[in-house]
């Protein structure tokens, strides 16, 4: 009987050691691999970065808009902005001026 108590004890320690090696690559294997490991997680940080740099640019344009918009609004305009843009607008050149027209590559 004595030899039986001591067979159940040993397995009973190594079902028990068998479940904490299962739960320590469980959680190994799932750090590691996934959608939330370790890799994902350096995935974002460079789309992160990325991002912030984009955010970057559209706030520099969104400045540089905001600025040519006050600049053309309110009760002081600005002359050589309204000349710009009536010039763009509506083609006008003076005689001496020569105009030549840059086709967009993106078309």
């Amino acid at each position: 009987m004595k030899r039986v108590g001591k067979i159940s004890r040993h397995l009973s320690q190594a079902w028990l050691a068998g479940v904490w090696i299962f739960l320590v690559a469980y959680f190994a294997f799932h750090a590691f691999q996934g959608d939330n490991s370790l890799a994902a997680l350096k995935q974002l940080e460079v789309q992160e970065q990325e991002l912030a740099v984009l955010a970057a640019e559209v706030r520099a344009e969104r400045d540089m808009l905001e600025a040519r918009t006050a600049s053309l609004s309110g009760s002081a305009i600005d002359p050589d902005m309204l000349e710009e843009q009536v010039r763009r607008r509506l083609g006008f050149t003076h005689p001496d001026e020569i105009v030549v027209f840059v086709s967009d590559a993106s078309h």
